[in-house]
């Protein structure tokens, strides 16, 4: 008899992205001119969801979040579905907004992202309990910061009760609590949130301070760690293994939701039980293609996809 299917749960936030190409970032109190505006569905729980969606085979995408009563949230519901995604514990507020996210993007691919919460800020640690029945199927759980810490930590607890395996990405970087981080199993910091949760100034790393970041960061509370080094792959460390898995050379259109694509990419690897170095590899690869494209959800790939571009850099 085959393996019932695996349930892949994501908590967090819902936004409508409005993305504006730019030549360059706008310095303070400096007007820029820009072109190409899209809207495009976003917030990192739902960007994960949606790339967990086209990349799953075997596993249900489950979303838990908040949107307001409005054509947003609708929106943003939908383009879930298309993906594949159960939004059936998406709950509507009726006094807050559906987030959005203002993003300018320059030429070389960087860019800059403002964020009103709206509706995510009203996901409660209520909402979680009243959604038990997501994490007690879960056995991968994925969880950001765009919503309120006392609720990412309650939905922890419920994945951990369950046997869930717990993947934080810490974005928005900030501090965060040894209650909440003692219940992650893998946390993804790129280089400035690492270096944020540590307490040090944000820069730019290698390899050598990632090493040593992931030692620290171990120290506070998640059993692994895998720090994202974008074009350099990333670094996991869980105390007995340790190494660098090398990320994929492609030429950077937009960087938005890279980070998102890499741990749903993650978690859907884990969901099909694939050793960790693989794992890796498959989000590395999910994540180069997303780097290559504009938007956040409309950047993910396809499972088909990724299959095909691994297939072309043989190990």
């Amino acid at each position: 008899m085959p393996n019932p299917t695996k349930t892949l749960a994501v908590t967090g936030s819902l936004n409508m992205d409005f993305v504006v190409q730019v030549e360059r970032l706008p310095a303070p109190g400096e007007t820029a001119l820009g072109h190409d505006f899209r809207m495009i569905p976003g917030g990192k729980g739902a960007n994960q969801a949606c790339a967990a969606g086209k990349l799953a085979r075997n596993a249900r995408v489950r979303m838990v979040g908040r949107v307001g009563c409005d054509t947003f949230g609708d929106h943003l519901k939908a383009s879930l579905v298309a993906a594949g995604v159960d939004v059936a514990s998406v709950q509507a507020t009726a006094d807050q907004a559906t987030g959005i996210a203002e993003i300018w993007v320059e030429r070389s691919g960087q860019n800059s992202i403002i964020v009103a919460g709206g509706a995510n800020a009203k996901l409660s640690p209520a909402d979680v309990e009243s959604v038990s029945e997501v994490y007690a199927a879960a056995a991968v759980s994925l969880f950001q910061l765009e919503t309120p810490l006392e609720t990412v930590e309650a939905a922890l607890r419920a994945s951990r009760a369950a046997g869930a395996v717990t993947v934080l990405d810490p974005a928005p970087a900030r501090p965060l609590p040894a209650s909440l981080l003692a219940l992650v199993d893998v946390l993804t910091p790129n280089e400035s949130e690492a270096r944020i949760l540590l307490g040090r100034p944000p820069e730019r790393v290698g390899v050598k301070e990632a090493r040593e970041m992931a030692q620290a960061l171990r120290a506070l509370g998640p059993r692994a760690i895998i720090v994202k080094l974008g074009d350099q792959g990333c670094l996991y460390s869980d105390g007995k293994d340790e190494f660098v898995a090398p990320g994929f050379p492609v030429e950077a259109v937009d960087t938005t939701a890279a980070g998102d694509t890499f741990n749903a990419a993650l978690g859907v690897a884990l969901c099909e039980s694939l050793p960790v170095p693989d794992a890796l590899r498959f989000a590395n690869a999910a994540a180069a293609i997303s780097v290559t494209r504009l938007g956040a959800q409309s950047s993910a790939p396809s499972r088909d996809e990724v299959d095909a571009f691994l297939n072309e850099r043989p190990q």
